[in-house]
């Protein structure tokens, strides 16, 4: 990559449908130039997708917390087996440290996430957890 291609993917985490003439027209480079390199960054899995974004109106309307889990020996597999197949889980990470696994849910009610927070307690594997509400979001550089 160099700092076109850099360029190029900040003007699309901008805006991932923004048309390929006004890319060109904001890099200086020719349409056919811009669209063979957008064509290079997929193929080379750099660009691996175009996801939609939800506005803040959307956001407002989620409650979203971390938590942070400790596992038995040996359960990680089985334990995120369980988390892929919770709608709530958006994201989850190993961790070092104290935690083993570092969840993101979001849920449309309170309920809902306590709900959430009991099945992970549930969960086979799972030693224990501590969950975190997320109050305000203050810097977001995901979009």
């Amino acid at each position: 990559m160099d700092d076109i291609d850099t360029k190029l993917i900040a003007l699309l985490g901008e805006n991932a449908r923004a048309p390929v003439a006004t890319l060109a027209r904001r890099l200086g480079l020719a349409r056919s130039t811009v669209q063979a390199r957008i064509d290079r960054l997929e193929g080379r899995g750099v660009i691996a997708g175009y996801a939609l974004r939800l506005g803040d109106g959307a956001k407002r309307e989620l409650i979203r917390a971390t938590v942070l889990i400790t596992l038995e020996p040996r359960a990680t597999a089985a334990v995120l087996s369980r988390l892929k197949a919770m709608t709530q889980v958006e994201a989850a990470h190993t961790a070092s440290g104290r935690f083993d696994l570092v969840v993101t849910l979001a849920a449309r009610s309170t309920a809902e996430l306590d709900d959430a927070l009991d099945r992970i307690g549930e969960i086979g594997g799972v030693r224990g957890s501590e969950s975190l509400i997320h109050l305000s979001t203050r810097i977001d550089r995901r979009g």
